[in-house]
């Protein structure tokens, strides 16, 4: 091979290889871009100001909630909401029951109940009783029951048991279901539908898109990253070579 010949090879070949790290990059940006648009539409940051969720979401953490209507909302969905009743503030809290339903605790098991069906509930603050205090609801319709996930430090459903709808709160006070913490860095996931109340009338809500979100926006970065070293390392590897 003459080297002309050579010459034109590798210039082939360079011509691909930029062809082929455009792309990446190209499509690199539009999915850390379109990922970044799409999160922001679909989902708003809150920061929970108290330990009334731990251990679930801890005070002080960032979290993505999905912008849904109230009439999304299902048993085990942690929602944030404002209820003027409640202080008229973005709240954070785990939803219970549901109109028609009968809240009750403890059984002699110390679980929650909801129509008589004992509620395992992992997510808890501590090992005790679902909740330290004793208490029985029945929902109104169109109405949540709220319970935060620390039992023993949480203003909820339970302190408001005498006013006119027995603790509950309006569907749509509800502003977005939570899907993830996103801070700390170390707490970090998605939050599970609890599986108890999945046999329930109604069963648990389906996840929303957040992990395809990450899976897309990290992709993307990594494109874009990868396509942006080739040409310093194709020219490092023609300088090696000469």
């Amino acid at each position: 091979m003459s080297r002309s010949e050579g010459r034109t090879s590798g210039g082939h070949g360079r011509t691909a290889g930029s062809v082929l790290s455009g792309l990446a990059v190209a499509v690199g940006c539009v999915l850390f871009l379109g990922g970044f648009v799409w999160g922001a539409v679909l989902y708003r940051p809150y920061t929970v100001p108290t330990d009334s969720m731990a251990p679930t979401i801890t005070a002080g953490a960032r979290v993505l909630a999905q912008n849904v209507d109230g009439s999304e909302v299902r048993r085990g969905d942690v929602v944030v909401f404002r209820d003027s009743v409640w202080g008229d503030m973005p709240m954070v809290k785990r939803v219970v029951g549901v109109g028609g339903d009968k809240v009750a605790c403890c059984n002699a098991d110390g679980k929650l109940t909801v129509n008589g069906k004992p509620i395992e509930e992992p997510y808890l603050q501590g090992n005790g009783p679902a909740s330290p205090v004793g208490f029985k609801a029945e929902v109104p319709k169109g109405q949540l029951f709220l319970l935060g996930d620390h039992r023993s430090d949480s203003m909820d459903s339970r302190v408001h048991l005498t006013d006119g709808d027995h603790g509950a709160v309006p569907r749509d006070a509800v502003d977005a279901r939570v899907d993830a913490t996103a801070w700390p860095v170390a707490n970090f996931g998605t939050l599970q539908r609890p599986t108890a109340f999945a046999a329930l009338p109604g069963g648990t809500s389906q996840p929303g898109p957040v992990q395809p979100l990450v899976v897309a926006i990290v992709a993307g970065a990594v494109l874009i990253l990868g396509g942006a070293a080739y040409g310093p390392i194709a020219n490092r590897r023609r300088r090696t070579r000469v």
